[in-house]
Order: C-alpha cells, then sequence, then structure tokens
C-alpha cells in the first residue's frame, strides 16, 4: 500500500514538471488568433486605401456639369412641360415631375414663350 501511494505521488510530480516542458495550445491558439486578427485589418486598411484611390480617380475623371452635353428633350417632354406650366405649377415641381434640369425647364418655356410671341397669340 505504502508502494502505491508513492507510486502514485511521484507519478503525479512528474506530470507537473512535465506539464512545464509541454507547449501550451491555448497560448498558441491565442498568438494564432492575434496575428491572423492583424492581418485582416492590415488589408482592410490597404483595401480602404485603394478605395479612396479609385475613388479620388473617379471624381477626377468624372466631368463637370458644365461639359456634359444635354440630350436634345424629347418633344413629348417638352408639352408635358409646357402643359404643366400652363395649370401653374412651379418649376421645381414640372422639373421633378418630367425629370429635367430646372434650367433645361426654364430653356423650354423660353423657347416655348418666343414661339407664342412669334404667332402673335
Amino acid at each position: 500500500m505504502n508502494g502505491l501511494i508513492i507510486g502514485l505521488a511521484a507519478s503525479g510530480a512528474g506530470f507537473i514538471i512535465l506539464s512545464f516542458f509541454m507547449k501550451d495550445k491555448q497560448r498558441k491558439l491565442e498568438k494564432d488568433l492575434e496575428e491572423l486578427s492583424m492581418q485582416v485589418l492590415q488589408e482592410h486598411y490597404q483595401l480602404n486605401k485603394k478605395l479612396k484611390i479609385i475613388e479620388e480617380e473617379l471624381l477626377i475623371s468624372d466631368p463637370t456639369p458644365s461639359t456634359i452635353k444635354t440630350s436634345p428633350v424629347n418633344q413629348i417632354i417638352q408639352n408635358q412641360v409646357v402643359a404643366l406650366y400652363n395649370q401653374g405649377i412651379d418649376l421645381q415641381q414640372i422639373a421633378g415631375q418630367s425629370s429635367l434640369t430646372v434650367d433645361q425647364v426654364k430653356k423650354i418655356l423660353a423657347v416655348y414663350q418666343s414661339k407664342r410671341k412669334e404667332s402673335g397669340v
């Protein structure tokens, strides 16, 4: 019986000493997770940098509104603009309903009014 107790005590002490020399898997796992997290953060930062560069390039290459050539407005839309104007609707509402800018609406109405003056009506 004494031999059994001494044997168990010796093996317990041996396991304790052995545990100091074994690698800690949890510590290694934490280190791996930290490295992975740092890699993800670095990649995220690099992607954001590249995205900002691309956005700046797109902003530079976009033509300014003054250089955009406007296509001629369809006659049906012009008639709609004139009809809405004759109903007393203000220019911003007309522009919103006809998907035109306020400047385009003003140009259409200016042409309409000049034609109206020429015809004497």
